[in-house]
């Protein structure tokens, strides 16, 4: 019998979508899904602040580099090459 894949995009989509019915034990449906209460509410802020599109993968990139070497000297580096 072969396992069944699921998208985890789908999987927070069918969360979100059981746990905003009225009167849903959260805490079951974490269970159920096998995840942990934090990822569940957190899956649930990032829906209600954003919808649906909150739910798809982020990139976990670093959106600036204190440490980085600017770019003035990696042209003069390149240059010297």
């Amino acid at each position: 019998m072969p396992w069944q894949e699921v998208s985890i995009v789908s999987q927070r989509r069918e969360f979100v979508l059981l746990a905003s019915r009225e009167g849903a034990n959260k805490r079951a449906l974490c269970r159920r899904f096998g995840i942990s209460p934090t990822v569940g509410y957190r899956w649930l802020a990032r829906y209600r602040a954003a919808g649906l599109a909150g739910l798809e993968d982020r990139s976990r990139r670093p959106l600036h580099s204190p440490n980085e070497t600017p770019v003035a000297i990696q042209a003069a580096v390149v240059e010297q090459r």
